[in-house]
């Protein structure tokens, strides 16, 4: 065998040369090793999450059925998130113990809470809930109801027919200063 097809030929005399076909393999195993570590740890994340998702069921149990600001559920992507609504969502922190509540801003993501303890996080989720709530029910009462709107679209007919009255009016008189301009100079 040449040396043109062993790669690194330093190897000494009696030394077996490293072929690629075994250093694929080892890189192989040692990736199935790697993934397997990366798996593991993604499942004790989608674990603790589903711990909490299950300490929140007496929470979501008391929110009225007529209330639908809330889709919680557990995504399974590259990041494991427990989201409470669809600008909210737990997730946990880089040492995979940490739960971490954020929420999609315009500015960014804030955190509203991290804790180590579900509990601690149930009461940040509890909070946060309660002011949604709040937020649902002073909409609610800013906007007008459809009877309110259909109530208020007469007024602005009668707005239109006094506009038109008024400049017919103006018109004539206008008119009718004319007519008396032309006959006095004549």
């Amino acid at each position: 065998m040449s040396d043109a097809h062993n790669i690194g030929s330093s190897a000494a005399p009696g030394e077996q040369p490293i072929r690629l076909r075994d250093a694929l393999r080892r890189a192989r195993i040692e990736a199935a090793d790697r993934n397997g570590v990366v798996i593991d740890l993604r499942d004790a994340e989608v674990a603790r999450l589903e711990i909490l998702n299950e300490a929140l069921d007496p929470l979501f149990a008391q929110i009225p059925d007529n209330v639908d600001l809330f889709d919680r559920g557990i995504s399974q992507g590259d990041t494991p998130r427990l989201w409470i609504d669809v600008v909210a969502h737990v997730v946990m922190g880089r040492d995979k113990r940490l739960y971490r509540f954020v929420q999609d801003t315009r500015f960014g993501r804030i955190v509203l809470a991290e804790s180590h303890t579900a509990s601690a996080i149930v009461q940040a989720v509890t909070d946060y809930v309660a002011r949604r709530m709040i937020e649902r029910e002073h909409a609610l009462v800013a906007t007008p109801l459809p009877e309110q709107i259909a109530a208020e679209k007469p007024r602005r007919g009668r707005g239109l027919w006094s506009f038109a009255f008024g400049f017919i009016v103006g018109v004539a008189a206008l008119f009718g200063l004319a007519l008396f301009a032309a006959l006095r100079s004549s």
